[in-house]
């Protein structure tokens, strides 16, 4: 039942509380595909037209999917080096470009160049297969490539509900799943190493899972709040919590990357675009396990029940698998 390296598929909720089909945001990582050339592979596959922010940085915009950005992973490369001061960016203004295409020509040989997806809707995600083959075909690396790299693959799926019952099973579900989903992937030692998706404290995860835990949504942004004021996390609520209450986000972390949009932040996947093995479908069909067991919350409640009362949680990777083959 895990071998999803082919058709995308659909979860048991694909519409909004507004009736509208789900969409899904992507987020790929890569290297030795320049920000140019990326862009020009979006641009042959689904039209639309090509416009220069920088020397990094290319938006893609009016293509049949929406608007898409390729660019080096960098904020201090494509930032201004006035900081902000008038006057120093209008000194700096005439050496500002190059300056910029100087540090991005150097840091590309670690940073991540990054095509970030518009919101797709379901049933048009397989056309995303298009775009890692062709990535794959021009070159791209991918996490395994090499020992600097420490790229990910990151899916921002819409909620089909908001209620803090719905998004405390997400999470239960998830965190339930976490080990074995570490497993499966085989997370690169790389990203690892740098902190890039830490799982969530033990702690919180005692709190999530104990069968008592029913929140409502105040409760859960509170206590997400308490345990979690980061955004390397795995499974990465902010930008939810943001979108549904701003100023209890802003108020409990300061941290001007946060970007508030009605979605899960799913940051633990491997970008592997040099693999012929792995694609998008794969982590997105191992996405869809978490929902399924969402919305099981019998099987939620004896699963959690067993984890915690479980003396030897390190086999619960094995043990977790034996759950979903039942299921």
């Amino acid at each position: 039942m895990f071998d999803y390296h082919g058709n995308f598929k659909m979860p048991a909720r694909q519409t909004t509380p507004k009736g509208d089909v789900r969409r899904v945001g992507v987020e790929l990582e890569f290297a030795a595909v320049s920000a140019r050339d990326g862009a020009a592979l979006v641009h042959q596959l689904f039209g639309g037209e090509i416009e220069r922010q920088d020397a990094h940085r290319f938006a893609i915009s009016e293509t049949r999917l929406g608007d898409f950005v390729c660019e080096l992973d960098s904020q201090y490369i494509h930032g201004g080096l006035g900081g902000g001061d008038k006057n120093m960016d209008r000194v700096l203004g005439q050496v500002e470009s190059r300056v910029q295409e100087f540090l991005g020509d150097v840091s590309s040989l670690v940073v991540p160049c990054e095509i970030i997806c518009p919101p797709i809707a379901l049933n048009e995600l397989s056309d995303l297969s298009m775009l890692t083959l062709a990535l794959r075909e021009a070159g791209a690396s991918g996490t395994r490539d090499n020992l600097l790299y420490a790229f990910g693959a990151q899916l921002n799926p819409e909620l089909p509900e908001f209620s803090g019952a719905y998004i405390s099973r997400v999470l239960k579900a998830y965190m339930l799943l976490s080990p074995w989903l570490r497993g499966v992937i085989d997370v690169d030692k790389t990203r690892k190493l740098t902190a890039f998706a830490d799982p969530f404290p033990k702690d919180y995860v005692r709190k999530i899972l104990a069968p008592a835990y029913a929140p409502d949504l105040d409760q859960l942004i509170d206590d997400y709040l308490q345990f979690n004021p980061t955004r390397n996390r795995e499974l990465d609520l902010l930008p939810l919590l943001s979108h549904l209450n701003p100023e209890k986000v802003a108020a409990a972390v300061s941290d001007p990357l946060i970007k508030s949009r009605p979605t899960f932040h799913y940051r633990l996947p491997d970008a592997r675009l040099d693999e012929e093995a792995w694609s998008i479908a794969l982590e997105w069909n191992r996405w869809c396990l978490v929902e399924d067991l969402a919305d099981k919350p019998d099987l939620l409640d004896a699963m959690a029940t067993e984890y915690l009362t479980s003396a030897n949680q390190s086999n619960w990777a094995l043990r977790a698998s034996e759950w979903l083959l039942l299921s």
